[in-house]
């Protein structure tokens, strides 16, 4: 049968290079500076937003946390007695139950280390400072403290905070708001009044809800920040670094301000319950409990990979990029939108672009194309892709290479030959191997990562910051180039299917489905997390993030996957298949002149030790991903035939197949 997957090697891409061919759908799972969420989005009751990292409080008093994890600040602690949660720079907090409040993430101003104390009702994180309210109305505040901004106003009669970068703001229980710490913009002089219901403070502008529904807004209005939308039916506010969000009392939300990223450009709807604010992105809960996020996902902040069935992913220098099994992508990076449509193969993440890989064999980019690494040459001839910091490779259906973007190091002009079977593009070089088994290199070649070992025997490649992998037909790993954290230096041993070169990190997977990794640990990157049921990995510049095989060829509902591998999936094959009608004799050894259950045993069973229907579904999620689909014949009833080629010939098969292998 051949492999079915097409090798793609990048710089912050994992390689996918398998002795048997695997084409699992399955959860994205992430670890090191980037991370997905530590529990499913559902059963949401509030939700806050920092910068770069998000936070939601679930129904059942726990906390989960995703995006950046820079210092910790997106893996909140564990428990179920929560009861609100607060999201700053570069640190979190959280409100409990029995009153008490617990900080986690970047501590350096204490802004992470709360009071002591149970008799909390509401917590406000600024961006390197923290407010805490009290029962008795009174206010407490820890962390920096350079414009005053942690010295809260004397006072019992106090019920809301908010904080931001260096300024904070009281709601009063007669309907007047007060301010202090950096008056810059007068975002801390706040409007006279005594009708106000709720505040709100961003980088430079804060804003108000008055009981009336009506919004007032002051400070800098530099982006528009400061100018809320006519109306007196908003219900909440939130503001971020330039922007504000509002929520409307039919459960609509309007944005305004900096949309350089989408941030202030929410979705339709109106079954919105609540909105916050971050950095450059923004969140709604809805009334189902569930989220939405828009603006920057850089760090997968704002929209994480939640569904079940990716069947390949790349990691960029902070972002993630991922392949659904219907050919549509997920993921994001800075400013860039992603491409819409169903029709792509293969993905590549650079340090700030990206690139996708059509089914036509057409390539599209996208992203930070300062040196033109975001537009990829026209063609329709190409089988894989490879994105380094800011160049571009591909590979053609002849064999040749081409480069495009930053060629300062001569990394973007691959050498001439029509024998090349695979790319990887790392910081500033570029490899690519060879149908005999060989690799070459081209391109900075300062800690010689450019120079790759001697020999054939090799099966794929990977490339990283300033170092290179590349995966034995033995299983066995080399490596070269810069190892000063050990990153070149891989784990001794066999039995290695894929590998994955980061920017000072690099990582394995083994035939047994579990993760290894080596190299820099700072942000916890070559930490894999334990299990084998992983079918993918990738390694970005300090993050790394794999497939955890969550449905194995479940297919039935119209692709909308519920991990039950039974005969409906089977019986959808056969819609897939009826156009094809092409027989597929291998067994025994290759062929016998007739396509039987057999045959299915030998194309899915190949690897294994016994044969089920897990492994039919195997190979026929490949089939279906690769365009490679075989039919079976008409064998209902009693292996003669009817005529039609149905479920009844589907489970005849399935029948053979558990009770005759």
């Amino acid at each position: 049968m051949g492999m079915v997957a097409v090798v793609l090697v990048c710089f912050l891409l994992s390689v996918l290079v398998l002795p048997r061919p695997i084409y699992s759908a399955g959860e994205i799972v992430s670890w090191g500076r980037l991370k997905t969420p530590n529990a499913p989005l559902t059963n949401l009751t509030q939700i806050a937003t920092g910068e770069g990292h998000s936070l939601a409080l679930k129904a059942d008093g726990s906390i989960v946390g995703w995006g950046e994890d820079e210092f910790g600040k997106a893996t909140p602690p564990g428990g179920v007695d929560y009861v609100a949660v607060a999201a700053g720079f570069k640190h979190s907090l959280a409100l409990k139950a029995d009153g008490s409040i617990v900080g986690w993430g970047h501590n350096y101003w204490g802004q992470a280390t709360p009071p002591g104390g149970t008799d909390y009702v509401a917590i406000a994180a600024g961006s390197f400072h923290s407010l805490a309210l009290k029962s008795d109305g009174s206010i407490v505040g820890w962390g920096k403290n350079d414009f005053g901004e942690a010295d809260p106003c004397d006072g019992n009669d106090f019920v809301a905070i908010a904080a931001y970068w260096d300024h904070s703001l009281a709601l009063k229980s007669d309907g007047s708001i007060v301010g202090w710490g950096n008056n810059e913009y007068g975002k801390a002089t706040p409007p006279v009044g005594t009708d106000y219901v709720a505040v709100a403070a961003g980088h430079a502008h804060s804003l108000a809800l008055k009981s009336d529904g009506s919004i007032v807004c002051w400070g800098s209005n530099y982006y528009g920040q400061a100018t809320p939308p006519d109306g007196n039916d908003f219900i909440a506010i939130a503001a971020g670094e330039g922007h504000s969000i509002a929520l409307r009392s039919d459960g609509s939300i309007v944005g305004w301000g900096e949309n350089k990223v989408g941030q202030a450009t929410p979705p339709v709807g109106t079954d919105f319950i609540a909105v916050a604010a971050g950095f450059d992105h923004s969140l709604a809960l809805k009334a189902d409990g569930s989220i939405v996020g828009w603006g920057s996902n850089r760090c997968g902040q704002a929209m994480p990979p939640l569904e079940k069935d990716y069947v390949a992913i790349a990691a960029g220098d902070d972002y993630n990029l991922a392949l659904r099994f219907n050919g549509s992508l997920d993921g994001g990076c800075w400013d860039s939108t992603l491409p819409v449509g169903t029709d792509y193969a293969a993905i590549a993440a650079g340090r700030l672009h990206s690139l996708a890989l059509k089914a036509d064999g057409s390539i599209v980019g996208w992203g930070d194309n300062g040196y033109g690494q975001a537009t990829p040459p026209a063609g329709t001839d190409y089988v894989a892709i490879a994105a380094g910091s800011h160049h571009g490779l591909a590979l053609k259906t002849d064999g040749s290479i081409v480069g495009w973007g930053d060629n300062y190091w001569g990394q973007a002009t691959p050498p001439a030959g029509t024998d090349y079977v695979a790319i990887a593009a790392g910081a500033k070089h570029s490899l690519a191997l060879k149908a005999d088994g060989s690799i070459v290199g081209w391109g900075d070649n300062e800690y010689g990562q450019a120079t790759p070992p001697s020999g054939t025997g090799y099966v794929a490649i990977a490339a990283g910051g300033f170092h290179s992998l590349a995966l034995r037909s033995d299983g066995r790993i080399a490596g070269w180039g810069a190892n000063y954290h050990g990153q070149a230096t891989p784990p001794s041993g066999t039995g290695y299917v894929a590998i994955a070169a980061g920017g000072s990190h690099s990582l394995a997977l083994k035939a047994d489905g579990s993760i290894v990794g080596w190299g820099d640990k700072y942000w916890g990157q070559a930490t894999p997390p334990d299990g084998n049921d992983y079918v993918a990995i990738a390694a970005g510049e300090s993050h790394s993030l794999a497939i955890v095989r969550s449905c194995f060829g479940e297919l039935a509902g119209d692709f909308n996957i519920d991990c039950g591998v039974d005969l409906e999936d089977v019986a959808i094959l056969c819609e897939q298949w009826l156009s094809y009608e092409i027989p597929y004799d291998v067994a025994p050894g290759r062929g016998d002149g007739i396509v039987d259950f057999l045959d299915w045993a030998v194309l899915a069973g190949g690897w294994g030790d016994t044969y089920d229907i897990f492994d039919l579904a195997d190979f026929v999620s490949q089939w279906l991903k690769t365009g490679a689909n075989y039919c079976i014949a008409d064998i209902a009833p009693e292996s003669e035939g009817d005529g039609i080629v149905n479920m009844a010939d589907f489970a005849v098969l399935a029948d053979n197949w558990l009770e005759g292998i």
